[in-house]
């Protein structure tokens, strides 16, 4: 052993994923100076009868473990830290507000080979660019190879040189096409993969003029550069938030600064990747869970190692060590995808406001619908609010119409007026928007005859019918059944759907526009790599005149042909025990409504309703999305809810109802015994659907005005939780500022 380790004792303090609150000690390995050695490498530990992948924390010359009962650790991974102090703070700090075990949270901030122990290296990525025949050919000429035609129009519209990684993630399967055009010598292989020299410039276009609003925006942030602060970026769809970030990272990358962007959809990255592409002359990498192992660790170790400039990603690309920190951006920061709903409950959101904070530099959250939290936040001057009140160039607002459909001829959800409105648009070579936020052909199974419905046998909920597959599905679960040719209860042939869902409508489309072409994207139609992308370009090129889609419309896509959006069943979310529904469902309408009338042409909107006097409706309607969220606030604020209040909620979960409730019930106690009067304990009661997969689901709710009072009964309570005799029989986790109740 080294004379060092008898001189004075060293002891590595690790964390270890594992679901206990607690860090564990251990002796340093047999030979090695370990004097210097720092927080944040990777460390092999024996741990029970096998060997874990750990994270050193500290090294301390004390501990209260027998020094007969310490094991040694096994090996040393890294010779540096993989991440810094101030990515290691941040992650105690995510560990201690959401009360997760410190091993678990810094093991999800790390790609999945690097937590196996495999090594920091990544192999070159080849580089690939034109050559001078390529950057002079035009692309008609390979009509008869379509994908030949179109991976060239893309390398010449977007970037001199391109890499595997950024190949894959443009879909379409393109490595046969770039064999093609590599053997027709109009793309040729680089001498050395390797990172190029981008010195000589950062961008390859020029950046258009902005307009008045988008200009102040962008100065007063570069008037914070190297110290932290938080800015709400609020323009209405299509006000050109996009160019406002894109211009913030230019001048970041001057600056010789690295920019995170974080977007709530992986369907928007490849869009927006795009745009990036053709703006920025630097290494760019993306990171979402569609990418492979390998793709997400060489993001990961470019942008920790400084050989990447901008990162695009989605919530788990928050934690990606940054070597030289400029920027962070959220787009659609008011979406309920930045929070994790399972496992490691993180806002991705309000952890990127921690982080700026601790790194010093500013945080930019941009939303045409900002939550409700972000907005009372900038009205207590905690955010500085950037508004973008007008829509770029020369687009215009669309309008907005409640239809009453109450006593009208429906066509499959299409009332006569909307379909007539359709035919109009059609005629003049523009595009339509249907939006229904249902897949599948009818979301309930229903005997004429005797009233029985088809249920999922191991969730509270109708199973959904996929007509094409003659099946039911259950969204909740994924449990799939044959449709039956009768009713199982009174044997009759009187089976018949209920309800609306994407299919079923797209079934009535085709009969009733047989001459147009219909798209349509939901989970199910666009599971298929490149499928996505596909789609897109179909729409962008004009192929397809009507679009009917989910929730994945939504958000960020830029279809300028559109004049006119439907929302086909507004209703549906007027209906809901969650106070968030009514935001989710104003929000919902807003993001819809921005697809409508984004070029030249003025857009319309239809919102069918049997509730055309509805308040949310008519405010929205008549008066905006800003005097919805105040007249919210408002009564939030009289309710006593959040963001004038602070939840948490335990959530409980067995094969047996009553074991979950019993837990639940002992919990209760506990937390009453320790509870200051400012914290309200409300339940145990059943989860909204009570069983789902099989498991009986109940809650208790933690609501406090005070943060602190809430968070430290938090803290006392789980400790106190494992030492109950019922937590050893369900399985129980905490959702600390839940963004629903379910």
């Amino acid at each position: 052993m080294d004379k060092l380790l008898f001189d004075r004792a060293l002891i590595f303090r690790v964390a270890i994923a594992v679901p206990v609150y607690r860090l564990f000690d251990y002796l340093p390995p047999e030979t090695g100076n370990f004097e210097s050695i720092k927080p944040g490498v990777r460390i092999e530990v024996p741990f029970g009868n096998r060997k874990k992948i750990a994270f050193l924390i500290e090294v301390v010359e004390f501990t209260e473990i027998a020094s007969e009962k310490l094991k040694r650790v096994c090996r040393v991974l890294d010779t540096q830290p993989l991440i810094g102090a101030m990515d290691l703070k941040l992650l105690y700090w995510a560990s201690q507000y959401y009360h997760h075990p410190l091993g678990e949270v810094i093991h999800s901030a790390f790609p999945a080979g690097l937590r196996q122990g495999k090594s920091t290296l990544w192999a070159a990525e080849k580089l690939y660019s034109l050559t001078a025949s390529g950057q002079a050919m035009d692309s008609a000429l390979l009509k008869r190879s379509p994908k030949q035609k179109l991976l060239l129009e893309k390398i010449q519209g977007n970037c001199a040189f391109f890499t595997e990684s950024e190949l894959s993630a443009w879909g379409q399967n393109f490595q046969s096409a770039l064999k093609q055009l590599m053997a027709k010598q109009l793309v040729k292989l680089e001498r050395g993969p390797g990172p190029v020299d981008f010195a000589t410039s950062l961008i390859k276009q020029e950046a258009p003029v902005c307009n008045r609003a988008q200009q102040q925006a962008i100065d007063l942030v570069c008037r914070h550069w190297d110290r932290f602060a938080v800015f709400l970026l609020e323009g209405v769809t299509g006000s050109g938030k996009t160019e406002v970030y894109m211009q913030l990272i230019h001048a970041v990358l001057k600056r010789g600064s690295q920019v995170l962007v974080l977007l709530p959809e992986i369907t928007l990255t490849p869009q927006l990747q795009e745009r990036f592409s053709q703006r920025f002359a630097v290494p760019l990498v993306i990171s979402h869970s569609k990418l492979t192992d390998g793709e997400r660790q060489r993001a990961w170790l470019k942008m920790q190692q400084g050989a990447a400039s901008i990162m695009l990603g989605t919530r788990s690309a928050l934690f990606t060590p940054l070597k030289r920190p400029g920027l962070i951006i959220l787009d659609e920061e008011h979406d309920s995808s930045f929070k994790q709903q399972e496992g490691f409950r993180f806002s991705a959101r309000d952890a990127a406001v921690m982080r700026g904070k601790l790194l010093a530099i500013p945080v930019v959250l941009g939303s045409a619908t900002p939550s409700l939290e972000s907005l009372h936040n900038a009205e207590k001057k905690r955010y500085r609010l950037l508004l973008l009140p007008e829509r770029a160039g020369e687009a215009k607002l669309p309008h907005l119409q409640l239809l009453d459909i109450r006593n009208k001829k429906m066509h499959e959800g299409l009332s006569q007026p909307l379909l007539e409105e359709m035919r109009k648009v059609l005629a003049k070579n523009e595009q339509v928007l249907l939006f229904l936020n249902r897949r599948g052909f009818a979301p309930t199974l229903i005997c004429h005859d005797c009233g029985w419905v088809a249920r999922c046998r191991r969730c509270d909920a109708n199973l959904v019918i996929y007509l094409q597959r003659r099946l039911l599905r259950c969204h909740h679960c994924g449990c799939e059944q044959p449709m039956p040719e009768n009713c199982p209860a009174c044997l009759a042939s009187a089976l018949t759907p209920l309800g609306l869902g994407t299919e079923r409508v797209e079934n009535c489309l085709l009969e009733l526009f047989p001459t147009y072409g219909i798209v349509r994207m939901d989970r199910d139609s666009t599971q298929h790599k490149g499928s996505l992308q596909a789609y897109l370009k179909k729409i962008s090129q004009g192929q397809a005149q009507i679009i009917l889609g989910t929730q994945m419309l939504a958000k960020g896509h830029h279809f300028p042909k559109v004049t006119l959006v439907a929302i086909l069943d507004v209703d549906s979310g007027l209906f809901s025990i969650d106070f968030h529904a009514s935001e989710k469902l104003a929000q919902l309408i807003i993001q819809v409504a921005g697809r409508s009338g984004r070029a030249d042409k003025k857009g319309k909107v239809i919102l069918q309703t049997r509730r055309p006097e509805n308040s949310l409706l008519t405010t929205l309607i008549e008066q905006g999305y800003n005097s919805y969220a105040q007249k919210a606030l408002t009564e939030r604020k009289e309710a006593g809810l959040p963001p004038f209040s602070y939840q948490a909620l335990l959530r409980a979960q067995a094969n047996d109802a009553a074991l979950s409730l019993a837990f639940l019930d002992a919990v209760s106690r506990l937390a009453r015994e320790i509870a200051a009067a400012q914290v309200q304990i409300l339940g145990p009661a059943a989860a909204p659907m009570a069983k789902r997969a099989g498991v009986y689901r109940f809650q208790l709710l933690f609501q406090s005005a005070s943060r602190r009072r809430l968070h430290s009964l938090l803290t006392e309570l789980i400790s106190k939780i494992d030492q109950l005799q019922q937590a050893k029989k369900v399985r129980w986790t905490l959702d600390v500022d839940p963004v629903d109740l379910f």
